[in-house]
């Protein structure tokens, strides 16, 4: 049934929105004037200088939509109901990491700044957020464990937090990926949220999504030769990836049934997320396989893959968004009548099944390739004596 607070909320996408869309040109505009562009080279996809401080917009506008709404909430006198009850002290913990780490990721963009001093700030981000009181108490089964001590659960909060921030930041790799990976999670986180009546957290989901929505269109449709395209850079996937593991983590901490034994909200919450999770194990494995250093970038990501395969930018990012929501439809049927061990199990075979099918595909076109070549060198050699 519709109540007022689902206007609430779609005036808050309706807002942040508008506040994206008076922001993004003016961006766009600084970027041109002061030449901040992010260089095309070997690795990258791109072929002209492009900026890439789109990501400046996103946690001011979200700051001023949550901020003005709920101050319009308050003023307006409709302080019972839907959105009380809620300590603010992990908002507090959530705004001042946010903070952090756009600000270090904005200095990244401009001067850049080395993965070791990055890593420390999400290290001290993610304690925050510890320290206001979020982090995982329960594994809801996972490998037959319940509930976790302090000891582990706080680390491995933090450790959580960091591999959700940099996976997203990893994944950024062509034009629509990583924010169109994140819409669909904060789509879905969302709709987990208003279902459980948790309002507030709703809100943050909405106004992250509705300043994405342009930036997507900026960055996916835009004109890179009239100068109307944007790039997200490291103030946008990092503030918004610290955002994303917050909603995440306390969606897994949520106690929806207190005499369920488990309650799959970890499942639901990582789902959304699942595939740049997975790409970050497999690419560091890859690199530490190959002896590589792990945090420097490279082209074995799965939107590298599949652009080898022959795919077009966009046709990858269409595959990729469609690979999510794909893993996002399968947990949720199998939820209720699937161990979640073993969800994550079929998940990652899923996943291997995947890229052994991509591996397939290389392999032929990479004989076809080498036996054209084979091919027009023996053409040429047979002009050079005179039998052609």
């Amino acid at each position: 049934m519709i109540q007022p607070i689902h206007f609430y909320l779609l005036g808050a996408f309706i807002v942040a929105m508008i506040i994206a869309n008076i922001v993004l040109p003016n961006i766009l505009l600084i970027s041109h004037k002061k030449r901040l562009f992010d260089m095309p080279d070997k690795r990258k996809v791109h072929h002209a200088p492009i900026p890439r401080l789109g990501g400046l917009s996103f946690f001011p506008v979200m700051l001023i939509t949550m901020g003005g709404l709920v101050l319009v909430h308050h003023l307006m006198g409709l302080n019972s109901g839907a959105m009380q009850g809620e300590t603010p002290y992990e908002y507090l913990a959530l705004l001042v990491g946010s903070m952090m780490l756009f600000l270090v990721g904005l200095a990244d963009d401009l001067i850049g700044v080395g993965y070791k001093k990055k890593f420390l700030v999400q290290i001290l981000a993610a304690s925050l957020l510890v320290a206001s009181g979020v982090w995982i108490k329960s594994l809801d089964g996972l490998f037959g464990v319940y509930q976790v001590s302090p000891w582990f659960g706080m680390p491995f909060t933090v450790l959580i937090v960091v591999y959700v921030t940099n996976a997203i930041n990893l994944i950024d790799g062509i034009d629509g990926l990583a924010s169109g990976l994140c819409a669909i999670s904060l789509v879905a986180l969302a709709g987990l949220h208003v279902w459980l009546g948790l309002y507030s957290y709703a809100l943050l989901c909405i106004s992250a999504l509705g300043v994405i929505i342009p930036f997507w269109y900026y960055n996916v449709f835009g004109n890179e030769m009239r100068g109307r395209k944007l790039f997200m850079g490291d103030s946008g996937s990092l503030s918004l990836g610290y955002i994303i593991s917050f909603l995440m983590i306390h969606l897994s901490t949520v106690d929806v049934h207190p005499r369920a034994v488990s309650d799959y909200n970890m499942v639901l919450a990582f789902t959304t997320m699942l595939v740049p999770l997975l790409d970050v194990v497999r690419v560091v494995g890859h690199r530490l396989r190959c002896k590589k250093n792990p945090f420097l970038p490279d082209k074995s990501h799965i939107h590298h893959k599949l652009l080898r395969c022959g795919l077009r930018v966009r046709q990858v990012m269409v595959a990729i968004c469609v690979l999510s929501l794909m893993f996002i439809l399968l947990n949720f049927l199998m939820i209720g009548h699937v161990n979640i061990t073993y969800i994550l199990a079929i998940d990652i075979v899923v996943w291997i099944v995947f890229h052994l099918i991509l591996d397939v595909i290389l392999h032929k076109r990479e004989r076809v390739n080498s036996l054209h070549e084979t091919e027009g060198s023996a053409g040429c050699a047979g002009v050079e004596n005179g039998s052609c």
